[in-house]
């Protein structure tokens, strides 16, 4: 039997143990900071061994035994990723970042179940957004006009209604959907695919000020981390793993943003796609996910409506500002109902409870409204109980 570390150097104390009680963020940040270790290796140690701590605790056949090399299983006992670990921290705070470790209460949930969730997270900006509801939006570096003001469309509606936008702050369509969705009550969040401290590309350094302030900026890569090519695809798989679902705008058939969504399907997550023009290029990608099963999207109600009972639920909750839970459909009444808008109530005098109207009628009727003022109304309606959707996406009322 081979001699363990302990019975070859005895009592000689280890770089962990010098750090007594030091906290669950750094003893994963240190783990994350290993050469060679990787998110999924990471996350495989912790749920073996239960914490980043009983990791760089254990020894050397145990580190072996759960899978790792004899070279990564030194590189933990050494702890010399603990030095790097300690100038992140310290960069971190100075940046007024706050780096959240894996299986802390601030991680997002969705983003903990795939398989290859980020040890730790930097994140600078409103973490409340982490888990929220929210929509991954994502498409070409270089757009159509179609292709521009269909992002700045959907990604407006979108936030109207509650919903977080996620993308990757790559110029083209993530540019254009984070600066819409900053205007919107859901906000957004900038996956980097480089520190949080470095910005890519330069000329989003003003967006990327305005996302810090009013929104998200995140990232998996340490503080200072260049914008490497090959960050990118391993970004990707955050843009999609922290929504319910993941937007294809423009994109070529072998494109960065079809390699997204075949990640979210991966991940179990909805993949919704905006039709183009069969003569562009940049529609090619989204028209074949639409072939395969992809959602196709017109508005914002298309998204809405593929989303669970429950996440309706709580995207009503946001958008009214209130934390209680809210009733479903079915259980309101209207003395329940919060006081209906302006906009919400002249759209329900103009519904017939035996005729159904469009989304296109309602604009023809009401010329003033934005498609935005419309949709985030009748998604109030329909939450309050007043109207019902039909599979055509066809509003009729239902009590007066």
């Amino acid at each position: 039997m081979a001699p363990s570390e302990r019975d070859l150097f005895g009592d000689i104390p280890s770089p962990v143990s010098l750090l007594g009680d030091a906290d669950t963020e750094l003893f994963t940040l240190a783990l994350a900071l290993i050469p060679g270790m990787g998110p999924r290796r990471g996350a495989c140690a912790l749920a073996k061994f239960g914490s980043a701590r009983a990791v760089f605790e254990s020894s050397r056949r145990d580190l072996e035994d759960a899978g790792l090399s004899g070279s990564l299983a030194q590189s933990v006992l050494s702890g010399d990723s603990f030095e790097e670990a300690i100038l992140q921290r310290e960069k971190a705070a100075d940046f007024g970042t706050n780096i959240i470790p894996l299986g802390a209460p601030l991680y997002p949930t969705l983003l903990s179940e795939i398989a290859d969730p980020p040890l730790v997270l930097f994140a600078k900006g409103d973490t409340t957004l982490l888990n929220a509801i929210s929509i991954g939006v994502v498409g070409t570096r270089r757009p159509t006009v179609y292709g521009k003001a269909v992002a700045e469309r959907l990604s407006k509606e979108i936030s109207d209604l509650g919903i977080t936008v996620v993308s990757g702050m790559a110029r083209g369509v993530d540019t254009y959907a984070h600066r819409a969705a900053l205007a919107g009550k859901g906000g957004t969040i900038a996956v980097f695919g480089c520190g949080v401290d470095v910005i890519y590309p330069a000329e989003n350094r003003a967006l990327a000020s305005e996302i810090a302030d009013a929104g998200l900026v995140l990232s998996e890569f340490p503080m200072g981390s260049p914008s490497y090519p090959q960050n990118f695809p391993v970004r990707n798989r955050i843009v999609s793993g922290l929504g319910r679902g993941i937007l294809v705008v423009e994109g070529a058939q072998y494109s960065g943003s079809a390699i997204t969504a075949r990640i979210a399907v991966e991940q179990g997550r909805l993949v919704f796609a905006v039709p183009g023009n069969i003569t562009s290029r940049m529609s090619w990608g989204p028209n074949l996910l639409i072939k395969q099963g992809a959602t196709l999207v017109q508005d914002a109600m298309d998204v809405l409506s593929n989303l669970d009972v429950e996440d309706r639920s709580r995207v009503y909750q946001r958008l009214h500002g209130t934390g209680e839970p809210a009733a479903s459909p079915a259980e309101t009444s209207p003395g329940d109902a919060p006081p209906r808008g302006a906009t919400g109530s002249r759209i329900l005098r103009a519904l017939k409870v035996d005729e159904g109207r469009s989304l296109d009628d309602l604009l023809e009727a009401f010329p003033d409204m934005s498609s935005s003022e419309i949709i985030a109304a009748m998604f109030e309606l329909e939450m309050e109980g007043a109207v019902k959707q039909d599979a055509g996406q066809r509003y009729t009322k239902i009590w007066c």
